[in-house]
């Protein structure tokens, strides 16, 4: 994989680099509510604009079906990139249209523009290559060079991740070359004792990572939403906690696969279940009450890990050499079920190991509860890109770019 350093060695003075960035950011009523993705291209960008580069930066934001829509425009992001790299930047109201054109037109070196977002066209995620490739091709004619620096896309088939690069000369940005870096030492470099913590809603988004560590992990720590399906797979009475039943089935097989292989799968042994779910508009006192794992009411659904399996699992990560975390421990945006997963936080900034904060909610999580980012080895900026590269996946984007 070419990198933005062998790029720059050769030159981008007067050129168009093409940065397919991650500028997915979490939006409430048009407020930036975590930048962190956007810092975190910062260095490519800012290298590429120090060196004379005329840098046209490309992104998705949210979920837009192929149209134009208000609610995810990039006019927030390429505001706040402004404001983090000291310039002004200039903003394109289109993908490939006469905005983008024009806007792309009037750069001169070491200027930054951003391009509307690329799912505002329905080429940037069609199934169909050659609609796929069609888009790329207009994308193609904005730049000279392509920089990928987009982890948290880097799974997707999509044109600006997986066809554009193909047209152009390529190179990875310093974001992608650091978290391959990081994966690396989550896979084929890894210090042991290696414990993972997985949180989050539903066990089906990580059945297969978990079967892939299942024989590279030395302790797996379950908590979130799909604790309940391990617990109900138990014979445990759940309430009404999330739990899917069609995967009780896999899930049993995993544990009895765990004790086989050695690898200690560890549980919740306390809960925080409340009758109703908290609001979180107004972050209303919850009323809930701390019961055994085994001994859920029936009316009541599980929202955090209780006191005794924060103590569990921060004894479980102490000895640790190498520490992945992938989603939250509970319902972590009401300051009332965020204990389990800033308990989890806290044992990582204890820990004398190698942790990686997997992207996602976990990253939003430890901006939100207020810890230093720099207390982590790596806060990842794709939870989905990471798992399915600790799948054993080959992820499109990457794929694109060693060619």
């Amino acid at each position: 994989m070419k990198t933005i350093d062998e790029l720059l060695a050769e030159g981008v003075k007067g050129k168009r680099v093409f940065v397919r960035a991650d500028l997915n950011v979490p939006l409430a009523e048009g407020t930036i509510t975590d930048d962190g993705r956007i810092r975190a291209v910062l260095p490519t960008i800012a290298k590429l604009a120090e060196s004379g580069a005329r840098v046209v930066v490309a992104s998705h934001l949210g979920r837009p079906k192929g149209a134009p829509d208000p609610a995810f425009s990039l006019a927030p992001a390429a505001a706040r990139l402004g404001v983090l790299l000291g310039a002004e930047v200039a903003f394109a109201t289109d993908t490939v249209g006469s905005s983008a054109k024009e806007t792309v037109g009037a750069l001169t070196d070491g200027r930054v523009a951003v391009i509307e977002n690329l799912r505002f066209n329905a080429g940037e995620t069609s199934k169909d290559d050659a609609e796929r490739g069609a888009f790329a091709e207009q994308l193609a004619e904005l730049a000279d060079l392509y920089v990928g620096d987009g982890f948290g896309a880097v799974h997707r088939k999509h044109a600006s991740v997986f066809d554009l690069p193909g047209r152009l000369p390529h190179a990875a940005g310093y974001l992608i070359a650091t978290e391959v870096g990081v994966l690396k030492k989550l896979t084929d470099e890894v210090k042991r004792p290696y414990v993972v913590v997985l949180g989050g809603a539903k066990v089906s988004d990580k059945l297969a990572v978990i079967d892939e560590l299942l024989g590279k992990a030395d302790r797996l720590l379950i908590g979130g939403g799909m604790a309940y399906t391990f617990l109900y797979a138990k014979g445990y009475e759940v309430g009404i906690s999330l739990l899917q039943k069609d995967q009780v089935d896999v899930v049993k097989e995993y544990m009895a696969r765990a004790e086989a292989n050695g690898v200690e799968l560890v549980l919740p042994v306390d809960i925080l279940a409340s009758a109703e779910f908290p609001d979180l508009k107004t972050k209303a006192p919850a009323d809930f009450t701390v019961v055994d794992a085994d001994g859920i009411p029936a009316d009541k659904e599980g929202l955090d890990i209780g006191p005794k399996t924060r103590e569990l699992y921060a004894s479980k990560i102490a000895d640790a050499e190498t520490v992945f975390w992938n989603g939250p421990l509970g319902v972590f945006e009401h300051p009332d079920y965020a204990g389990g997963t800033r308990a989890i936080a806290q044992a990582l900034v204890d820990s004398d190991a190698f942790t990686v904060v997997g992207g996602g909610d976990s990253a939003a999580a430890v901006r939100t509860l207020g810890f230093d980012e720099n207390a982590f080895g790596h806060i990842s900026t794709g939870g989905g890109a990471s798992l399915e590269y600790l799948e054993g996946k080959t992820l499109p984007g990457l794929a694109a770019l060693e060619g």
